[in-house]
């Protein structure tokens, strides 16, 4: 990585941040990608379908709406990722199998840990723009994430 959100915000003061509501669970701290995004309603369908078709070094943005009732993604879902070669995946709702994710080369960010498994019922649309956390991602935008938090911006800055 030759990056850090710190310097990429100084460096290009129009670039959003997000607000620090989320906490890391993947094994891999700073990752960076173009955005896809997903937004559900504890429904996990339209999350499998993305993992399964996003390009790779994608980073997977999920509007789960905030709710804590239920993981979006646990061990199996993140081991989708891994496999196609996503950068990371980014959840405005939970996550579960935390200590599986910890040892997986991505990058996991998500409000909670939460064992109850998401409805399957195929509710919820891709490829929308979806705001959480103080930002707007847009689908093919570029978001930046490492210890210090999560940037977005419109095109790839490095």
């Amino acid at each position: 990585m030759n990056w850090h959100t710190t310097d990429l915000h100084d460096e290009n003061p129009g670039t959003q941040v997000l607000l620090p509501i989320l906490r890391s669970f993947g094994g891999r701290t700073a990752f960076e990608g173009r955005v896809a995004t997903v937004e559900v309603n504890e429904d996990n369908v339209r999350v499998v379908e993305a993992l399964e078709s996003e390009e790779p070094g994608s980073v997977l943005v999920v509007d789960g709406g905030g709710s804590t009732n239920c993981a979006l993604v646990g061990d199996r879902l993140a081991g989708i990722a891994v496999e196609r070669g996503l950068a990371g995946i980014i959840i405005n709702g939970c996550v579960r199998d935390i200590a599986q994710l910890a040892t997986m080369d991505m990058g996991v960010l998500a409000l909670a840990p939460n064992p109850r498994a998401s409805g399957k019922l195929g509710h919820g649309a891709r490829n929308v723009s979806v705001s959480f956390g103080g930002v707007r991602f847009d689908v093919g935008g570029h978001v930046y994430a490492d210890e210090d938090g999560v940037i977005v911006a419109p095109r790839p800055l490095v």
